[in-house]
């Protein structure tokens, strides 16, 4: 069976091993597209792009922030220097700068604070620990973030379908009250009219012209059309919840056809009780609507 998958959640993971431990930390909210932000350890920059990819392939929409953070054993003894030809670099690409008057003239301080200036070095006698090592626990742990936080947002899918699954019964059931109502019914519509005639002309009209006047009267305020759009739109937004995600985009513009339709049955009505149900049924809409803009 398909899963059905919200856009919001958390989850943690962590990983210990000689090069000390990492955390990482993953939250999701709402987002009209995939919006990724992640930061990773310092010196492990390089495996951006392939953690980048790994996110892009568990998620379709939502906005993603993965931070992934190492603290490294106690008894490593940490020197730190300055990165003197980095540091040479920036410098002059901001003299540049404040020549074309792009940017103010860089302070110390601030290019102090740039990422990479200053570098921690090891300094303790242990065997420096393998690169690849490394490379493999952060992939790793980044691996278990996102299978938490996909799965936190399964939970909220689940939960949404109730509710959706509801709402769209609620729209049906409505459906049907406005397809058996006296009101959507020809000869109502006709009865409508002659009461209405005999009231201005206590003389009367002609019956052949009565029948000529109550067809085109029907024509215009028969709903069943809107009735059966309806009935489609159930049967559509029911096969999306039960194919998973993602449809959350699919089932938006399914809300905005049954709002139109709705708003047309209740133009149509002229009487009190149709109405009373197409704005009811309005109310389930806007609600449905509001629903699916959790859903990925």
């Amino acid at each position: 069976m398909s899963v059905l998958s919200g856009m919001t959640g958390f989850a943690r993971a962590t990983s210990s091993g000689d090069f000390g431990t990492l955390s990482a930390e993953a939250r999701s909210v709402n987002g009209r597209g995939l919006d990724m932000r992640l930061r990773l350890p310092d010196g492990t920059g390089h495996l951006e792009a392939e953690a980048r990819s790994r996110i892009k392939a568990a998620f379709e929409r939502g906005s993603v922030s993965i931070n992934i953070s190492l603290e490294k054993p106690a008894d490593i003894e940490a020197a730190v220097h300055i990165d003197e030809a980095r540091l040479r670099i920036l410098a002059l690409a901001g003299r540049d700068l404040v020549a074309k008057g792009l940017a103010a003239p860089p302070r110390i301080d601030g290019l102090l604070a740039l990422r990479g200036v200053i570098v921690s070095e090891d300094q303790s006698g242990r065997q420096e620990v393998d690169t690849g090592q490394s490379d493999a626990a952060v992939l790793s742990v980044l691996d278990e973030a996102v299978a938490a936080l996909k799965s936190a947002r399964q939970d909220e899918g689940a939960q949404l379908k109730t509710v959706l699954e509801a709402q769209i019964s609620e729209i049906e059931a409505l459906k049907q009250q406005a397809a058996s109502h006296p009101a959507a019914g020809a000869e109502a519509i006709r009865e409508r009219l002659k009461q209405k005639i005999d009231d201005l002309l206590p003389s009367g009209i002609d019956p052949d012209r009565l029948a000529q006047e109550a067809a085109i009267l029907a024509v215009k305020a028969d709903v069943r059309e809107e009735i059966d759009r309806l009935t489609g739109h159930v049967e559509a937004a029911r096969g999306l919840l039960a194919g998973g995600s993602p449809c959350g985009r699919k089932l938006d513009f399914l809300a905005q056809e049954f709002n139109r339709e709705v708003n047309t049955l209740c133009s149509k009505s002229s009487d009190r009780g149709l109405t009373e149900i197409g704005l009811a049924m309005k109310h389930v809409v806007d609600q449905f609507r509001e629903q699916v803009q959790n859903l990925e």
